[in-house]
């Protein structure tokens, strides 16, 4: 059967990164994406200009429409848009069994603020309840760090895409230890718009597909590298990814 994504998160008028880079990167691994938008912004490669939450009871009003006639292998969670909805959302996943995906958007490339104080707190919630939590370095940062986020059982990949040096490390770790780390050239580009998105979704398809969270990993950091360099060169800041050019086949992975 395709795998089924749930994609709870904001729309990016652009097409960089939220929903938009979340259904490109299920659609070209092999998956289905559905949707349940948190956020409407209108934003581009320079920035975010404006931004509105969808009302909480219309977010959970789109997850209930997919779930009562699709269903959902995995759900893989961006920009909620309010503490409220991150609450809601986290009290619905109370009632689900899938892998979960939570990439804690708090702001965007530009170095727009896309989540508030009372947002961010709620975030300890759908920590309790993610398989793998992905934020990029500030973000673990403001979220206590490597041990405060494992403290809530989940997974952790630790993104080296904020840090310097002419390589990026990534790390996946489980509340044990490190279980996997990729090491890659540092791509000297602005096209990155989206790029947080692009990694989470693939993480979630590989899991909603079947396959162990360290293939999953290997894969979606892949996916990534590729669509960086295959960027179309669009925009006048950072920007989006050459998404449709990004398919790395599970049968290439090394080990």
């Amino acid at each position: 059967m395709t795998p089924r994504i749930l994609i709870i998160a904001g729309s990016d008028s652009g097409g960089g990164a939220g929903i938009q880079a979340d259904i490109k990167t299920v659609t070209m691994l092999g998956g289905h994406a559905m949707t349940a938008i948190t956020a409407i912004t209108a934003q581009n490669t320079m920035g975010v200009q404006r931004a509105m939450p969808v009302p909480t009871d219309m977010v959970m009003a789109q997850i209930a429409s997919c779930m009562d006639d699709i269903g959902v292998d995995a759900v893989k969670i961006g920009m909620l848009g309010s503490a409220e909805t991150a609450v809601a959302v986290a009290g619905w996943l109370e009632r689900v069994d899938v892998p979960v995906v939570f990439d804690p958007v708090m702001v965007a490339t530009s170095g727009d603020a896309l989540a508030d104080a009372a947002t961010i707190t709620a975030f300890e919630q759908l920590m309790r309840r993610a398989s793998v939590v992905t934020p990029n370095l500030p973000e673990l940062e403001a979220l206590g760090g490597e041990a405060a986020v494992l403290a809530h059982g989940c997974h952790l990949v630790v993104k080296g895409g904020h840090a310097s040096g002419p390589h990026v490390v990534d790390r996946l770790l489980s509340p044990s230890g490190l279980l996997r780390k990729l090491e890659g050239r540092r791509f000297d580009t602005d096209d990155t718009h989206g790029t947080g998105c692009t990694f989470a979704s693939a993480l979630a398809t590989g899991l909603a597909s079947g396959l162990g969270i360290e293939d999953a990993f290997v894969r979606a950091v892949r996916f990534v590298r590729i669509a960086i360099l295959s960027a179309p060169g669009l925009g006048q800041g950072h920007g989006p990814l050459g998404h449709a050019l990004g398919v790395v086949p599970f049968d290439e992975l090394e080990g």
